[in-house]
């Protein structure tokens, strides 16, 4: 029975680089996919975009790509990303200059658009998920509106001979079912294949999640070496089954409870997961413990693809001004207190709008309040935190202001002040017919 190993090089934007490299010295993959987009990510691109045209695409995707794409290039590596986010066409002009400059030829890069759906959305009649509004009341603070693609439109490029595929939104697991699709020629309509890829892309998604990271917790779950943590790879039969390994001698551990926390990961119902390609159902995998670092994973069933594909929205929510203020030795704690209801008393002899406002004393309340964090035991030390939301940004700034001048006129001995104000991109969704969505393929040759 055939089989593909698959690396997982990216969890996240800002993840590590050098497990990625990694994979493609010592991981005998076949491809290096790097999921990198989280729901807020993509707006945040978008408003990059809207100012420098050129912009808006991953801001690691240079470096990553002169990291891994020489050795990749060498051995055969086929690599997968949605580092191209808001720009997929802006990232793949980044990423043949990349290319070009370390001198790497007779290379085929694929970027896939079509995922930007801003202009179907505010034509439409279309409800917000999470709430019921519409969403045309978001109106002039909209920022971006993205469908979540499926694994079609990277199968095709990978059959135009891709070596190297930036996408914009895809869903996340679909990034790794796309090779799997292609490599194994698996039918568009086999919803149980389909599912059981599912299952291995959701496991791989996370990167450093499954090797365990985010998984830690010292005395009671210890991972090994977890500043060198090895990112997972995936050893895939043409049947659907997968092996869950790493590299050897890489740091963290791959057991059936670091990938049973990761299928669990994000998911409402683990019997209907809801992808643009299949609706998986994850209740009769079955995870086994096979070797040191090694998990063998079966199952997975999956039914029909909705008629309807998910949209990520955007939108320009409010502005948040903060200000931080720290107090230490005997009575500190009340020196706190005490700086918190001048903080919050200046806010309001102002006239400071904040639509939400709190103080917290990190480390005392911030997490589960008074009720359950407090000790009868007062910290030698404490941190107060003062935040405010408002509908200006110059109402934000001011938060901070207040908690900067206790420096000299509140309680004795504060210091360590931060201040910050920023704007706030909120993310709700809708969903909208497939067939408004167009994904579009375009390719560079080298």
């Amino acid at each position: 029975m055939r089989k593909i190993r698959i690396g997982s090089g990216a969890g996240y934007s800002g993840d590590r680089i050098e497990p990625a490299v990694e994979l493609a010295e010592k991981g005998d993959i076949k491809y290096l996919i790097f999921e990198c987009l989280a729901e807020r990510t993509i707006a945040i691109d978008q408003q990059l975009k809207m100012k420098d045209p050129d912009k808006g695409y991953d801001p690691l995707l240079v470096e990553r790509m002169e990291k891994v794409l020489p050795v990749c290039h060498e051995r055969g590596i086929k690599i997968i990303t949605n580092m191209g986010a808001a720009n997929p066409l802006g990232g793949m002009k980044k990423a043949v200059e990349v290319a070009k400059k370390l001198k790497i030829g007779n290379l085929r890069i694929a970027a896939v658009a079509g995922d930007d759906v801003l202009s179907i959305i505010r034509q439409g009649d279309y409800l917000v998920s999470e709430d019921g509004r519409k969403v045309g009341d978001l109106d002039e603070r909209l920022v971006s509106a993205n469908a979540y693609l499926g694994a079609d439109s990277i199968v095709s490029a990978l059959k135009g001979g891709a070596d190297l595929i930036i996408t914009g939104r895809v869903a996340d697991p679909s990034l790794f079912l796309a090779p799997l699709i292609y490599e194994f020629d698996w039918g568009v309509e086999n919803w149980d294949t389909l599912g059981k890829g599912i299952v291995i892309g959701h496991l791989l998604e996370c990167a450093g999640q499954v090797t365990g990271g985010y998984f830690a917790d010292p005395g009671y779950k210890d991972v090994p070496d977890l500043s060198r943590l090895g990112f997972p790879i995936a050893e895939v039969s043409e049947d659907g089954a997968a092996l869950i390994t790493k590299v050897p001698g890489s740091g963290g551990m791959v057991t059936a409870s670091t990938c049973k926390e990761q299928l669990l990961y994000e998911i409402h119902d683990p019997a209907s997961y809801i992808t643009p390609d299949v609706v998986a159902d994850f209740s009769g995998v079955m995870l086994k413990q096979v070797d040191k670092d090694e998990v063998l994973v079966q199952g997975g069933r999956g039914r029909p693809k909705t008629d309807t594909l998910k949209v990520c929205i955007g939108y320009i929510d409010s502005y948040i001004g903060e200000g931080q203020i720290s107090y230490a030795g005997p009575g500190s704690v009340e020196r706190a207190k005490l700086a918190s209801d001048i903080v919050l008393e200046r806010l309001q002899l102002t006239g400071v709008q904040c639509e939400e406002i709190r103080a917290d004393l990190i480390g005392m309340d911030a997490l589960h309040g008074p009720s359950l964090s407090r000790t009868p035991h007062e910290p030698y030390e404490v941190r107060l935190r003062v935040a405010g939301r408002t509908s200006k940004m110059q109402e934000a700034l001011r938060v901070g202001n207040e908690v900067e001048t206790l420096y000299t006129n509140g309680p004795a001995g504060g210091g360590g002040v931060m201040k910050a104000a920023r704007e706030v991109i909120a993310m709700v969704s809708t969903f909208i017919p497939r067939n408004l969505v167009t994904p579009e393929i375009h390719y560079e040759v080298l």
